[in-house]
C-alpha cells in the first residue's frame, strides 16, 4: 500500500508567543509537529504495518521542516519529502499548500493520504479536502475509527459528540481526530534510523510550478494576540446586594446589558 502523510510543522501553542512587526516572532518560539498529525503518522504506521507498503511524510515549507520531518520518520515512517517554497513564496495560504502537494502527488500511485483534522496555529482545516478535491478522490474528515479490507474501507468520524460511520473505497484521503490513536514518541533505534532514511528536497521548479500558480487567495491584515485577562471580583454582602452590584457591573464595566 502507498501511503502518504501532510505535515506541517506548527508553533508550539503551549509555549509563550510573541509578536514583531505584525507576525509571530520566529526567534525562541517553540516548534512541532501540529499535533493532529501526529495521529494521522500513527495511523498509517499501525496501516502499514497491519497491509504492507510505504509510508511517504510530506510538507511544505523551509529548511528548518526537516526537524519535524526527520522526527515523523523516527516514528517509523519510511521517506520524507520537503517541498522547500522559502525562496519562491513569501506568503502562503491554504490554496498554496494545496496547490503544490496535490501538483507533488498527482502522478503517484497513491492509496491513501492521512493528514491532521485541523493545525493549531491556523485551524482552518482546508488542506487535506482541499488536496483530495485537487487529486477528484473522495475524503472523510475528522476520523476516529479506521477499517480497511482491501478496496473497501469503513471510517468512523466524529460528528460533534456522536459519531458516524462511512464506508467508502480506495484511494481515499481522511483527517485524523484526536481520539483515533495514541501517537507514539520516537524511540532512540528509530531516531539512530531515521538519519539514514531519505529526505528528498524539491522546489516549486521540480514541480513545474509558477508563483503565479500558487498565489494565496486570502491576505493577513492583522495578528493579535488575546486580550490581557483582569483579575475577577468576588462579591460578598447578602445575597440581594449581590445581585444587585452584579447587575451593575455587567451593565457598566463588562456593558453586555
Amino acid at each position: 500500500m502507498n501511503i502518504f502523510v501532510l505535515l506541517k510543522r506548527t508553533f508550539d501553542t503551549e509555549e509563550k508567543i510573541a509578536l514583531s512587526n505584525g507576525r509571530i516572532a520566529e526567534d525562541g518560539a517553540e516548534f512541532i509537529i501540529n499535533p493532529y498529525d501526529e495521529y494521522a503518522i500513527e495511523e498509517a504506521i499501525q496501516v502499514r504495518d497491519a497491509e504492507g507498503g510505504e509510508i511517504t511524510v510530506v510538507t511544505v515549507g523551509g529548511e528548518e521542516s526537516e526537524k519535524e520531518l526527520r522526527t515523523a520518520l523516527a516514528m517509523g515512517c519510511d521517506k520524507a519529502v520537503l517541498i522547500n517554497t522559502e525562496d519562491d513564496l513569501e506568503d502562503g495560504d491554504q490554496f498554496t499548500s494545496a496547490k503544490i502537494i496535490a501538483e507533488f502527488l498527482k502522478d503517484k500511485n497513491l492509496d491513501l493520504i492521512l493528514t491532521g483534522n485541523v493545525a493549531i496555529d491556523g485551524g482552518s482545516g482546508q488542506v487535506g479536502p482541499r488536496v483530495a478535491e485537487l487529486l477528484e478522490i473522495p475524503y472523510v474528515t475528522t476520523i476516529t475509527g479506521l477499517e480497511i479490507n482491501g478496496k473497501d474501507v469503513k471510517v468512523v468520524r466524529d460528528v460533534e459528540g456522536d459519531s458516524e460511520t462511512i464506508e467508502t473505497t480506495l484511494p481515499l484521503l481522511i483527517t485524523a481526530q484526536q481520539g483515533l490513536n495514541e501517537p507514539r514518541y520516537p524511540s532512540l533505534p528509530g531516531i539512530m534510523k531515521a538519519k539514514k532514511k531519505p529526505l528528498e528536497e524539491l522546489e516549486l521548479d521540480d514541480l513545474d510550478l509558477e508563483e503565479d500558480d500558487v498565489e494565496a487567495k486570502t491576505k493577513t491584515l492583522e495578528i493579535f494576540l488575546p486580550a490581557k485577562k483582569e483579575a475577577g471580583k468576588v462579591l460578598s454582602g447578602d445575597l440581594g446586594d449581590q445581585v444587585k452590584e452584579l447587575v451593575n457591573l455587567l451593565h457598566t464595566e463588562a456593558k453586555v446589558i
